[in-house]
């Protein structure tokens, strides 16, 4: 029995070494990267200085008749815009449909439509810019009678399509492990079922829903060839119907022929978008925490 015990002890302390190694693997990748980004990125800003970088209305690295213009308060209010408008229609959708699934639909309308959910977070986000490029802008262009249909609209929509899947299947999850005996005991009570199911299940499964927006905002603040080809890639100022450049978009678009402070200043890019999803997560985080913490 002891030799049982000494060899299971044995076992579970290489198990939890194995997870602990993996841990400090995947901690010591988060800070190189960290590092790498601020070495990279802090030399451009220094030289182009941190408010004409943050806040200058103009991107004219190349210029030749004049000095090069280094700002990219057009690319961060694009990224704001474009994610935030994302989330508008993304959330709602997703939850909804989420809480349709769960609670409402028939069993096999939900083995039926589950899978098709997952098809939808594995396809490539190169084909979602395709479609939208190839149906999306253009139906963009009849219906508002605008030149080009290319622009932030399209970027949003493209977005919002892209993040439901996760929004989707996590909230779906949260949803599901809800005690039944919340929503019996509403019932009891006379509550109808949909009664039921937005005022006990949905709130009981917050925490749930509440991580699925933080994966739908990383999705869609992160993304890069989709919206590429879909938003114009013009660095102007956000504007609905007005071809525009997003963060993401603006390194992987110049990246491959920048040389010099360019180059540099794609990494600083690269550096402040990092440093936004950091922020947008930390504050989501603490956002949830305290509401958790009131709840008790």
């Amino acid at each position: 029995m002891k030799a049982k015990a000494g060899a299971k002890r044995a076992v579970e302390d290489i198990v939890h070494g194995v997870f602990l190694f993996l841990g400090l693997v995947a901690v010591g990748f988060v800070l190189l990267i960290t590092v790498y980004l601020v070495v990279s990125g802090l030399p451009a800003i220094c030289e182009i200085g941190l408010a004409e970088f943050l806040f200058g209305d103009e991107w004219l690295p190349t210029a030749s008749a004049r000095s090069p213009e280094y700002g990219i308060l057009p690319f961060i209010l694009t990224s704001v815009y474009g994610t935030a408008g994302a989330i508008a229609i993304g959330v709602p959708v997703g939850v909804l449909t989420a809480v349709f699934l769960s609670k409402l639909a028939p069993r096999r309308l939900r083995r039926a439509v589950e899978p098709a959910i997952g098809l939808l977070a594995g396809i490539p986000s190169v084909v979602y810019g395709l479609v939208g490029m190839l149906l999306l802008v253009p139906a963009i262009r009849v219906a508002f009678d605008i030149p080009d249909g290319s622009g932030l609209l399209a970027a949003i929509i493209v977005l919002a399509v892209m993040i439901l899947p996760s929004i989707i299947k996590v909230s779906m999850t949260a949803l599901d492990a809800v005690p039944r005996e919340y929503e019996d005991a509403s019932l009891a009570l006379g509550a109808t079922s949909v009664e039921t199911y937005f005022r006990v299940s949905v709130p009981a499964a917050k925490s749930g829903i509440a991580a699925s927006v933080v994966l739908g905002v990383g999705r869609a603040i992160g993304e890069a060839m989709a919206v590429m080809m879909v938003s114009g890639n013009s660095p102007n100022m956000p504007s609905l119907f007005q071809s525009v450049r997003f963060l993401t978009t603006a390194v992987a678009g110049e990246m491959a022929y920048a040389e010099g402070l360019h180059r540099q200043a794609l990494f600083s890019i690269a550096l402040v978008l990092f440093l936004f999803i950091m922020l947008i997560n930390a504050t989501l985080n603490f956002v949830l925490k305290r509401k958790k913490e009131g709840s008790r």
